[in-house]
């Protein structure tokens, strides 16, 4: 089968965060038998080692001149992703109409079979258009901030609903955006499914190697109890609230007695973005200790760092509606309990009490109590991390997550896909 898979967002050189959840989905396609073609924006910062790859092959389409003028995608769309940035009303009409051309163009020169669009703007639209006019079958998936991006105006809502009305099957991994969708954006609850963005299980894995001299250059001592907050500086992502629970667990902490049989505890916090400044801030107004902030690391440098932390913690807000985080999959697959809110996707893969807790999204104390439950037992902590390491050898890894696609895929193209009838 030839596969189009639409995205706005694709590693552009090794160790780019962006999308690398889209490229691992795109190799594991390859690697069970598929052809696939990305066909994305372009953006100036591609690796010529990217560009180059056959399978999968990519298509990057130019909608600015100069070079440089290219400013759309790669996550740079959203200003702390609850707002469009000025310059993108001003670059996506063209942005659209070359990627329409640009997705006729390739599926009619490589004779694809089916299109996956991965948000439902640009990719969704730019998708349906071209899956209309060329009867090809389309799919829409929704990771995160499509359903913010619709509420913006009349006419990008009107867009997000013609590739609804126009997919075949439309996909989230969070229940939360899945009702957006359906109550907000009118899509067809027939068509949905709940799959979520999977990890490569051979790329994450339990390592201690380079762990201790890690801590060591952090200042951690070996002993310490160590969290772990991965993502973007934005709302959505919590880490308020984060920053809020560590107050109250310094607070816990000190009224025990004796204090010295309690681990020292320190957080690493991974990412940048808009709110960078303003957590820090808070971080210093609360009084927190033992807080390191790294920055954006390299993802072929992530493993480590999930490896030297004993909990991974994602306290996702609704603000806006978002999807799962693939840093929960991936500190999953490195052997890793994990400590959720209650939306974003979290309940789909942490089952409370087997791999981790699951806690009310804003409130810092009930996250607080869980933290500290591990903290004072981490035989509990290592025993659910092993859990999850199972979770994704036997559900959650991609090979499981590619092989379901595969079969929609196969259904749609046959014209036959009805969700009630399959597994």
């Amino acid at each position: 089968m030839r596969i189009g898979i639409l995205t706005h967002n694709y590693p552009r050189f090794p160790g780019d965060f962006s999308g690398t959840f889209i490229k691992q989905l795109c190799e594991e396609l390859v690697s069970q038998g598929e052809e696939v073609c990305v066909i994305a924006p372009f953006d100036d910062a591609f690796d010529p080692v990217v560009l180059h790859q056959t399978n999968p092959r990519l298509y990057l389409y130019r909608y600015a001149w100069p070079d440089s003028a290219h400013k759309l995608g790669y996550m740079r769309t959203m200003q702390a992703d609850v707002r469009m940035r000025i310059n993108t009303y001003l670059l996506s009409p063209l942005l659209f109409l070359r990627g329409i051309q640009t997705i006729q163009r390739v599926t009619k020169e490589q004779q694809l079979d089916i299109l996956h669009a991965h948000w439902a703007l640009p990719s969704g639209y730019t998708g349906a258009i071209a899956s209309r006019r060329l009867d090809i079958p389309l799919v829409v998936s929704i990771p995160g901030s499509d359903a913010l991006v619709a509420g913006q105006n009349a006419l990008f809502r009107n867009m997000v609903q013609v590739a609804f009305n126009q997919a075949g099957l439309i996909t989230a991994n969070s229940r939360s955006l899945r009702d957006v969708a359906i109550g907000q954006l009118g899509a067809d609850p027939d068509k949905f499914e709940l799959v979520i963005y999977a990890v490569d299980p051979d790329a994450f894995v339990p390592d201690d190697t380079g762990t201790i001299a890690l801590r060591e250059r952090l200042g951690i001592p070996q002993n310490a109890f160590v969290f772990l907050a991965v993502g973007r500086m934005v709302y959505k992502k919590g880490f308020d609230v984060l920053l809020k629970a560590l107050a109250d667990l310094q607070k816990i902490r000190a009224k025990q007695h004796p204090v010295a049989n309690v681990p020292e505890v320190h957080t690493l916090m991974i990412g940048e973005g808009d709110l960078w400044r303003e957590l820090q801030q808070l971080a210093h107004n609360l009084r927190l200790v033992n807080i390191h902030w790294l920055g954006n690391i390299p993802v072929d440098q992530m493993s480590v760092r999930y490896n030297a932390a004993d909990v991974l913690v994602m306290p996702n807000v609704t603000k806006p509606a978002t999807g799962l985080g693939v840093t929960v999959l991936d500190a999953m697959a490195c052997g890793k309990a994990i400590i959720g809110s209650d939306t974003a996707g979290n309940p789909l893969v942490v089952e409370p009490g087997v791999n981790g807790f699951i806690v009310p999204e804003g409130e810092p104390l009930q996250l607080a109590e869980a933290m500290w439950l591990l903290v004072t037992n981490p035989t509990l902590a290592k025993e659910m991390g092993e859990n999850s390491r199972r979770l994704i050898e036997t559900r959650f890894g991609w090979p499981h997550i590619v092989r379901h696609y595969r079969q929609r895929y196969q259904l749609l193209v046959n014209g036959t896909l009805r969700l009630e009838d399959v597994e």
